[in-house]
């Protein structure tokens, strides 16, 4: 009888329109981010004070920056994807293509202090697309071992292999490498795409980038610089600053980080075009880019919030490891996605030319 009972109610619950779900019912998110240290960090700063404020369940996943999964999604009309992390120039690239939602900039939270998000926000940070999330910077670390007495300190030391012996990692691109190689050749930071951008100054580039070309280790993950120095593979890598910040500081490992030259890029979140899930996307592009959760998330990893009401509460001991910080600001360039967003398609297979022809010479000469 008692179970005739509850089921009785039950029916009645549904045919008089009565949900029998709980109260604070929920509405699952998907938020896709790069995965290792800042997946870390956006669950413990982001996503679960989420779940807690608005009783959201919040999926992550994680991804390597495949833009055609996003394009195919959108264009069958099966969008998975909600909020996504993106680089600067992806999301500009695909926000120009219709990818993703525009966000009124204007359902951001204040600054504490009633400012104005739009003031508040770091310059560029709010392109039509998308928000800003962090600043964060490719950097080159050193095995402190390697180098005990006299460190490398400028971006110069880093293609000198005779005074500072040893194999470098480098990423696998011409992106962050042509930059580099020109400012350790002598041109000025806010001189560098004004010169990469003549034939003369990209030939200049690829040739410095040669002089070390038989020491260089490429890599493509994010954990594989720390990994490179730990195993002793290189004595000094470029890595994400972020992805450093555990191995220098928790896992004790001897290495450190020369800021001079570092090239910096702001970070955004996105949502993709189609999500049936676009008010709680917004919420939550919201949620975690309000001044509290942009400074918590500094605590968990070692990148710059965008609003300058966070970079005001960072927590001391964070300071020295940001890429805002002023005194690792000294010699830095600003990322120029726009200039790669034109240049790249022709870049990129001179660089892989240049590198193939690279391994060759280098595979003869061990024979």
């Amino acid at each position: 009888m008692r179970k005739q009972a509850i089921l009785s109610c039950t029916v009645l619950a549904l045919l008089a329109g009565v949900s029998t779900t709980p109260a604070h019912s929920h509405t699952d998110l998907t938020v896709v981010n790069w995965g290792g240290a800042a997946a870390r960090a956006h669950m413990l700063a982001l996503v679960r004070p989420f779940e807690q404020f608005s009783g959201t369940i919040v999926n992550m996943e994680h991804y390597g920056g495949e833009l055609n999964e996003i394009r195919d999604q959108v264009e069958a009309a099966n969008v998975k994807w909600d909020v996504v992390d993106f680089e600067y120039s992806d999301l500009l690239k695909l926000c120009e293509e219709g990818y993703l939602e525009e966000i009124d900039h204007n359902i951001l939270s204040p600054g504490p202090d009633g400012v104005p998000a739009a003031e508040d926000f770091i310059a560029d940070a709010l392109p039509r697309c998308g928000v800003g999330s962090i600043v964060w910077a490719t950097v080159y670390a050193y095995s402190t071992e390697a180098f005990p007495d006299n460190p490398p300190s400028t971006i110069a030391d880093f293609f000198d292999t005779e005074s500072f012996p040893g194999n470098r990692g480098l990423r696998r691109d011409p992106r962050g490498a042509l930059e580099w190689a020109l400012m350790a050749d002598g041109v000025a930071a806010g001189d560098v795409y004004s010169v990469l951008g003549t034939p003369e100054g990209i030939d200049r580039a690829f040739e410095v980038l040669g002089r070390i070309k038989d020491k260089i280790v490429w890599w493509s993950g994010g954990a594989d610089p720390a990994r490179l120095l730990r195993d002793g593979e290189v004595t000094m890598s470029a890595a994400w600053n972020g992805r450093l910040f555990r191995p220098m500081t928790e896992w004790n490992q001897p290495i450190d980080i020369v800021w001079d030259g570092q090239i910096w890029e702001i970070e955004l979140w996105g949502i993709v075009k189609g999500t049936r899930n676009l008010e709680t996307a917004l919420e939550f592009v919201k949620f975690a880019t309000d001044t509290k959760r942009l400074a918590d998330q500094s605590g968990y990893i070692s990148y710059g919030p965008v609003r300058r009401s966070s970079m005001a509460i960072v927590k001391d001991e964070m300071r020295p490891h940001l890429p805002t910080s002023e005194e690792n600001m000294a010699n830095a360039l600003r990322y120029d996605s726009a200039w790669w967003a034109l240049h790249l398609d022709k870049l990129k297979p001179r660089f892989e030319d240049w590198l193939t022809l690279t391994v060759q010479a280098t595979e003869k000469a061990r024979f």
